[in-house]
């Protein structure tokens, strides 16, 4: 399948997890891939093992200038822009009064105006292109969990800002829509991972009893992002193996 033939997708934190698998993904349907992160290491590991055209840029989403340059080069290189992919994120542990200020800034900085800025970059190609935009927003942006006040309020808004955007851009022919993964193995989750107990928690409470692969989520991006979710719109997906299902019981029987 080449859905994407002659598409330039455009990915944010694609040196390692969701993002890379997303790419790949992209590439192998035929698009040309601008991927973004803060490492230039990962991102040239990840260009040189993708089979199919692509542009590195070093650049943080929390810088609006930044990101407004990144549009403007890709636009200089490719002359067009036709899917954009929020996925750079951070997490950040602890309940409110025992948060530190610096990490509520840096995860707000990251996740919530790093989609703010890279899609008030893009939007102007992106109505050119009719184009669209997934956004990697997380169960925690749908629910509450515990001691992780941050970043459940960083993905409420991504959550939100999907919607939003996808009433302000629907009728122009853009669509907005987001995954909302559950445990995810990446780099990102590497002590989640390690920790038995953490673990056996989440294969009780999802159905499918395990973690997602990132290749899970990034295939459900690409997607969304595909001419097959023409009419998806304003959605947020949980990938999640089936943990949003439950109503919270405890298992019966």
């Amino acid at each position: 399948m080449k859905r994407f033939e002659d598409r330039v997708v455009m990915i944010t934190g694609a040196g390692s997890g969701i993002g890379e698998a997303a790419a790949r993904r992209f590439a192998a349907e035929g698009a040309k891939v601008v991927l973004i992160g803060r490492t230039q290491e990962k991102l040239a590991r990840v260009a040189e093992s993708i089979d199919g055209e692509t542009l590195v840029r070093v650049a943080d989403v929390s810088d609006g200038d930044a990101m407004n340059r990144l549009v403007e080069e890709v636009i200089d290189h490719y002359g067009q822009l036709d899917v954009l992919v929020n996925n750079a994120g951070v997490a950040q542990f602890g309940r409110v009064h025992e948060a530190d200020v610096d990490d509520w800034k840096k995860v707000m900085s990251i996740n919530v105006d790093g989609v703010f800025y890279a899609s008030r970059a893009a939007l102007p190609e992106l109505l050119k292109t009719k184009g669209s935009i997934v956004n990697v927003s997380s169960v925690s942006g749908l629910g509450g969990n515990w001691g992780m006040s941050m970043y459940n309020a960083s993905k409420g808004a991504v959550s939100n800002l999907t919607r939003a955007m996808a009433l302000d851009y629907g009728e122009a022919g853009v669509r907005v829509n987001a995954v909302c993964p559950g445990l995810t193995r990446s780099e990102l989750t590497t002590g989640v991972m390690e920790n038995e107990t953490l673990m056996k928690g989440f294969a009780d409470r999802t159905p499918q009893g395990r973690a997602a692969e990132s290749e899970e989520v990034g295939d459900v991006i690409v997607f969304l992002a595909s001419h097959d979710a023409r009419f998806v719109n304003g959605v947020n997906l949980p990938v999640d193996g089936g943990l949003m299902a439950s109503n919270g019981q405890p298992r019966m029987g």
